[in-house]
């Protein structure tokens, strides 16, 4: 190559970068100061997988986000601590989140990057179908946690009376508690998410239901932030959306380095319950978009409404989709995924 020719290539490059640049038009600019925020999970989930992979791959820093990560176990302790502005971002279950911010909490849903269920109900090796749990026991932790809801509306689903099952709950806060009740004897079936359907199969448990087959209206791992961000830092809650969604992309692409961040978090080495973890979480559930499905926030907080719950606010005011919707509107989206398809406009 002569000189002429490697002074064209570069004049080419000069000539490019503003058009790549502009399709990413969140990232850091030299000389930005890094701002500086603290992120947490509401429990160690295998459905964290994007946060995960994120952090453990540094995806943050190019967008000039300096990421404290932290864990804050249970909804209601992580959305008090989001709304005091101890956390400037929440990644939790969005059902676990969205009552409380129809109560008042001062917070937002800003994104979804998994919708639908990853919960799967297993059982002893006697029981192959969810019609041979008639007159069954199934464990759940406590009424009106996520397990007790599903196999409710599953009972409806299959015309079981009421009196066709029999709920155990065995009070605790997560699956630990439930799989190993059903390791001592003391029901029949119970419900959990990946990965430990894969330890459950090894252990001699069969996997009887997909609860996603119920289609119900849920909403998985979601981003919040509190209104304090939203109303002084609103470029952060757009940053912080875009790495992401990036997260996202990544995770599809690169399946050996985001089991390996789930399996860090996790603590799991197993090849088999690193990938039960990541079909659902990487590929099934996942919402490229990372839009909100509004008409779904609508029935959870109808959902919670019913069952007792005094709320203040409207679908609406629980959730914005904007900075999801920019990344369609600027390209970004379109240069992550090039010609492949994004998925359902929710």
């Amino acid at each position: 190559m002569n000189f002429t020719s490697i002074l064209l290539f570069f004049l080419l490059l000069l000539v490019a970068s503003p058009a790549l640049h502009a399709a990413n038009p969140y990232l850091a600019k030299p000389g930005d100061t890094p701002a500086s925020i603290r992120v947490a999970t509401c429990a160690i989930s295998g459905g964290f997988m994007h946060l995960y992979t994120a952090v453990d791959n540094r995806m943050f820093e190019k967008y000039g986000l300096k990421v404290e990560f932290l864990l804050v176990r249970g909804a209601g302790v992580s959305m008090a601590a989001l709304a005091s502005n101890e956390l400037q971002f929440l990644y939790c279950t969005a059902d676990a989140i969205i009552p409380g911010l129809a109560a008042g909490a001062e917070a937002k849903m800003i994104a979804s990057p998994l919708i639908g269920l990853p919960w799967v109900m297993i059982a002893r090796k006697d029981i192959r179908r969810v019609e041979d749990l008639k007159g069954k026991i199934f464990i759940a932790t406590r009424p009106g946690g996520t397990p007790d809801t599903l196999i409710r509306a599953l009972m409806k689903r299959l015309n079981f009376a009421p009196n066709d099952l029999n709920i155990r709950h065995i009070g605790g806060a997560g699956q630990t508690e439930v799989y190993n009740a059903l390791l001592q004897d003391l029901g029949h079936a119970t419900m959990v998410t990946p990965p430990l359907d894969a330890r459950a199969q090894r252990d001699g448990f069969n996997v009887i239901y997909q609860l996603d087959d119920l289609n119900l209206p849920a909403i998985y791992s979601s981003i919040f932030t509190n209104n304090r961000l939203l109303k002084e830092r609103p470029d952060v809650a757009q940053k912080f959306t875009a790495a992401m969604a990036e997260a996202v992309h990544f995770a599809e692409k690169n399946p050996e380095r985001a089991k390996a961040s789930v399996g860090k978090v996790l603590a799991i080495k197993d090849s088999e319950s690193l990938q039960a973890a990541y079909e659902p979480y990487a590929k099934r559930l996942v919402n490229r978009r990372v839009t909100i499905p509004a008409s779904r926030v609508g029935d959870t907080i109808e959902a919670a409404r019913q069952g007792g719950a005094q709320l203040r606010r409207k679908p609406s005011e629980t959730y914005d989709n904007s900075f999801a919707e920019n990344l369609e509107k600027s390209g970004f989206l379109k240069e992550l995924w090039g010609s492949e398809a994004l998925g359902k406009r929710w």
